[in-house]
C-alpha cells in the first residue's frame, strides 16, 4: 500500500491546484465499492495525467505485489488455517495425504497430514500464521499484512504446536506477496529455545517455575525479526517440500 500510496502522491502533484485537490480527498466518503483510490484514479484519467495503459501498469503491479492480501481478509481462524491453508498446501504439494482410521486405525485428529513413505507414514503437523505488522496492533489483518521484503517490525505466530504428535512440523508463512514455506523436525521444535507452553498442562500448571522443554505437550513459537535467522536453514521452496520432509524425518 505504501508503494501505490506513493506513486500516487507524485501523480497527484501534477494536478493543478493540487493541494485544494487533496483537501477535496479529506473529504470523500469510501463505500464500497466506491473509496478514496477510485476517486483519486478517475480523476488523473479525466485530467489526462494517467492515460489507460499507465492505468493498467499501476494495477497490475499492485496486484502482483499483493497476490495474497486477501488471504488477510478470512477472519475465521478455522477459515484461514483449516480450509485455505490445507487447500493451499495441497495444491502445491498433492502427494501429502489427509490421515484417516482406515489408513492409521490409532488416528484421534493429532496430526494433520501425512507423506507415504517406504518406511511408514510420515506424520505431519501444519501450522500457519500471516505476518503482520508489530506497531499496529489494533489495525485489521489486511491493514497490518507485510510484504516479504517488509523492514517494519513483524511477528508470525505459530500455535498450539505439539512435538510429541508428529514426525515433522510444516509451517506456512503468508505475506501479502508470497507464500513461505518452513519443514522442520519435531525435535527443532521441542528444544526451539523459544519454544513455551501455551496451554496449561500438568507439567507446565505453574508458569513461574522453572520446566522443562520436553515438559510441554502444546506449546507456540512467535517469529519475529529477532528470531527468524534461528529457522533459516529449514525454509523450502514450494516444489521442495516432499524431499524437506523426508530429509527432516530422516535426520
Amino acid at each position: 500500500m505504501e508503494i501505490l500510496e506513493h506513486d500516487l502522491n507524485l501523480l497527484v502533484d501534477k494536478i493543478k491546484n493540487a493541494e485544494n485537490f487533496r483537501q477535496t480527498l479529506d473529504g470523500i466518503n469510501s463505500i464500497y465499492p466506491f473509496s478514496r483510490y477510485e476517486y483519486i484514479v478517475s480523476s488523473l484519467l479525466s485530467r489526462k495525467i494517467l492515460s489507460f495503459e499507465e492505468y493498467l501498469e499501476l494495477r497490475d503491479n499492485y496486484i502482483n505485489r499483493n497476490l495474497f492480501l486477501h488471504v488477510f481478509e478470512i477472519t475465521a481462524p478455522r477459515g484461514f488455517g483449516d480450509t485455505w491453508a490445507f487447500g493451499h498446501l495441497l495444491s502445491v504439494e498433492p502427494e501429502l495425504k489427509r490421515p484417516t482410521k482406515k489408513i492409521d486405525p490409532a488416528y484421534k485428529g493429532e496430526y494433520d497430514l501425512y507423506l507415504p513413505y517406504s518406511t511408514g507414514n510420515i506424520k505431519i503437523e501444519v501450522k500457519a500464521s500471516r505476518a503482520v505488522d508489530r506497531d499496529k496492533a489494533d489495525e485489521p489483518l489486511y491493514v497490518k499484512a507485510l510484504s516479504s521484503d517488509s523492514e517494519r517490525r513483524f511477528l508470525m505466530n505459530f500455535q498450539q504446536l505439539k512435538p510429541s504428535c508428529c514426525d515433522v512440523f510444516l509451517w506456512i508463512a503468508v505475506y501479502r506477496d508470497c507464500v513461505k514455506y518452513w519443514v522442520l523436525k519435531n525435535t527443532v521444535i521441542k528444544t526451539h529455545h523459544d519454544f513455551t507452553p501455551q496451554h496449561r498442562n500438568e507439567s507446565t500448571l505453574d508458569r513461574s517455575r522453572d520446566y522443562e522443554k520436553a515438559d510441554i505437550f502444546e506449546g507456540q513459537i512467535m517469529i519475529t525479526n529477532a528470531n527468524i535467522k534461528s529457522v533459516e536453514n529449514y525454509l523450502v521452496e514450494s516444489r521442495a517440500i516432499r524431499q524437506a520432509i523426508i530429509e527432516q524425518y530422516e535426520s
